[in-house]
């Protein structure tokens, strides 16, 4: 495979959550033209470091997937398209970013998304090597290997699992939890035929993208009715999760977090509270936590000024009951490579007692 810095080892110091200042889309207003919270990315870390839960150099700095990056999963044909405006504006649904020179857009909205892009592909390393990650960007789950569309310009969930694919030894199989509130539909046509991908997707069934096509790819459809609460879909999430474990247990779990399930979000159309989401995330980490799985988790759609703090109070939730930390993290919570390496240090220890 190509060389790439995305898979350079960060320092074991640092927690595998994933961020760079270079997610946040700012660009003269025109951030408000779209539903999206463009600065949520930077806003959960805020908390965080509020928290104390972390500080600047104990996270993982993204980079930006190259061209050579996203050619794994993308076709050159596909990539030449974004150099049109207008094609970022459909893609997006930003329409003034059509009258933009490309340069612009390539700077100010295309950056940011391949660099959240190569945030999900180097937490995909990380979670393998530390029993979780989080990308507090990415879940770009509407855009395939040549088609983008729903705020999604690169497949970052597509890639995470190719570079897992082709280049962590033992990594063979992989399981999607997308519980964002619109169906997955781009890892889902990227995947159609892929034996070694399992979907699990749950969503509200009469929003966008209503892809028919792709939604032969899901091997554990949820489809959600208007309005549903927490009750309901907390048991479902749960029933749900443990049945796709069960059936298959993968290498690597890639859930795909969104927020847009909150009650009130303008586009998910679903009436989720704010503990409801929490307790959603931490229904997902314990079933991987509990067979041992790897889990990266990307954070999606969320289109409310308070999703950023629901973020936040998710990850934090999700330390307090240690499901994440840094030590279980660096002993790799289940990695063989890592058990190993603990067990050789161990007789190291015992030879020199």
């Amino acid at each position: 495979p190509h060389r790439t810095e995305l898979y350079e080892d960060p320092p074991s110091t640092c927690w595998p959550i994933v961020y760079s200042p270079d997610y946040n889309i700012t660009f003269v207003g025109l951030e408000k033209l779209h539903p999206f919270d463009a600065g949520k990315w930077g806003k959960v870390i805020n908390f965080l470091k509020e928290e104390k839960l972390v500080a600047d150099d104990l996270i993982v700095q993204a980079r930006e997937a190259t061209d050579e990056d996203l050619l794994v999963v993308h076709t050159r044909r596909y990539l030449n398209k974004l150099k049109w405006s207008f094609v970022v504006a459909t893609i997006t649904e930003i329409p003034p970013v059509a009258f933009l020179p490309n340069f612009l857009v390539q700077r100010k909205v295309l950056k940011p998304l391949r660099t959240q892009t190569g945030g999900t592909i180097m937490a995909g390393k990380l979670a393998v090597d530390r029993g979780w990650a989080i990308n507090v960007g990415g879940g770009f789950h509407h855009c395939s290997s040549d088609k983008g569309g729903g705020f999604c310009a690169y497949a970052d969930i597509t890639l995470a699992i190719k570079f897992l694919f082709e280049r962590v030894p033992g990594v063979s199989k992989a399981t999607i939890i997308d519980l964002d509130a619109h169906q997955g539909n781009g890892h889902e046509r990227d995947f159609m035929d892929d034996h070694r991908v399992y979907i699990m997707d749950a969503y509200n069934r009469y929003i966008y993208p209503g892809d028919g096509d792709a939604k032969r790819a899901i091997k554990r459809k949820v489809e959600l009715e208007w309005g549903t609460e927490d009750t309901e879909y907390l048991q479902k999430v749960h029933t749900h999760v443990e049945g796709a474990l069960n059936e298959l247990k993968p290498d690597i779990i890639v859930y795909n977090a969104g927020t847009d399930i909150l009650d009130g979000d303008p586009l998910g159309g679903l009436a989720i509270s704010p503990q409801g989401i929490v307790k959603r995330d931490e229904v997902v980490f314990k079933a991987a936590r509990s067979r041992r799985i790897p889990i990266l988790m990307v954070t999606s759609g969320g289109y409310q000024r308070r999703t950023a703090r629901i973020i936040a109070d998710s990850i934090l939730n999700l330390h307090n009951l240690g499901l994440i930390d840094k030590e279980l993290a660096a002993s790799g919570a289940g990695n063989p490579r890592v058990e190993q390496m603990i067990r050789d240090s161990a007789k190291g220890l015992n030879k020199l007692s």
